[in-house]
């Protein structure tokens, strides 16, 4: 092995001053499809200066999440869970009815199965923003487009 050679390793300080944003347009892509681009960019990935301990992600920003694409028949089958915590708290939604109400809440829940369960996977789902609709208010962060697909 040579000794000159060294890997990198990002420190915190240097990956908040390299953040992007990014902007997805959720119309017509699969749920799962979205949520596995989405947590790449989060975590930071698709970066050569990626390290597993640091948050190297950007931001992301879904819109159009009303619009997302689940195949087959899970509209219908694919159900939310929650719970409130007490006897008998727990309610469950179908997909298709939550897609109808809240579509980022569906988003968010895909998305946050494909990242880490620790505090850093925290800070990653911290970054995402998801809106039902073609609008938001990121537009002075000047997010780049992402092409899923």
């Amino acid at each position: 092995m040579n000794p000159h050679r060294r890997s990198y390793v990002a420190k915190p300080a240097d990956a908040l001053k390299e953040r992007g944003w990014w902007v997805v347009d959720a119309t017509g892509i699969p749920l799962g499809r979205l949520a596995s681009e989405v947590a790449q960019k989060l975590r930071g990935k698709h970066k050569v200066t990626f390290t597993p301990h640091v948050d190297t992600g950007d931001f992301v920003v879904v819109v159009n999440a009303s619009k997302t694409l689940l195949t087959g028949d899970k509209l219908r089958k694919k159900m939310y869970y929650r719970h409130s915590g007490f006897p008998g708290g727990l309610r469950t939604v179908a997909y298709g009815e939550l897609m109808k109400t809240k579509p980022e809440i569906a988003i968010e829940k895909a998305v946050w199965g494909m990242l880490p369960k620790h505090v850093l996977g925290r800070k990653f789902l911290s970054k995402l923003k998801v809106y039902a609709g073609p609008d938001h208010p990121h537009t002075a962060q000047l997010p780049q487009p992402l092409k899923i697909g």
